[in-house]
């Protein structure tokens, strides 16, 4: 799937934290992905969330390609152990999005969740008996 999304002006910055289970979720799906980059519809606030290991962008369903919220420049390496909140900057690109971004945090979450749930392997697990060599 492609998709080309737009910027406009970018009207403000700030510094923020997602919680851990959030970005420790969001990148295990990207590492199961072989696309590079996954698409997390969030249905409570009728947005699409694309993903890649650079950001997550955010579009509403109203704007469609245009980019409303982009968080960025994620620092995993800053925390000390894999339960902190991970640092990152949130970009907002329309008027409304710093308000948006509150509600995007809890449930963007809550979206993985349901993504992942989908995304599950399915299949029966199979245990593989290797015979013991009589040289080893």
């Amino acid at each position: 799937m492609e998709i080309t999304c737009y910027r406009d002006t970018e009207l403000a910055r700030e510094s923020r934290f997602l919680p851990a289970a959030t970005y420790n979720l969001a990148h295990t799906l990207l590492a199961r992905n072989n696309a590079g980059c996954l698409f997390v519809p969030i249905r409570s606030m009728q947005y699409l969330a694309i993903l890649d290991a650079e950001e997550f962008v955010f579009l509403d369903g109203e704007r469609k390609c245009w980019i409303d919220i982009a968080w960025q420049n994620f620092r995993p390496q800053s925390r000390t152990a894999l339960d902190e909140p991970v640092p990152y900057q949130a970009v907002f690109y329309n008027i409304s999005a710093e308000e948006t971004t509150k509600r995007l945090q809890h449930d963007f979450g809550s979206a993985l969740q349901d993504f992942a749930k989908k995304d599950a392997p399915h299949g029966v697990a199979r245990i593989l008996k290797f015979n013991r060599s009589k040289n080893a």
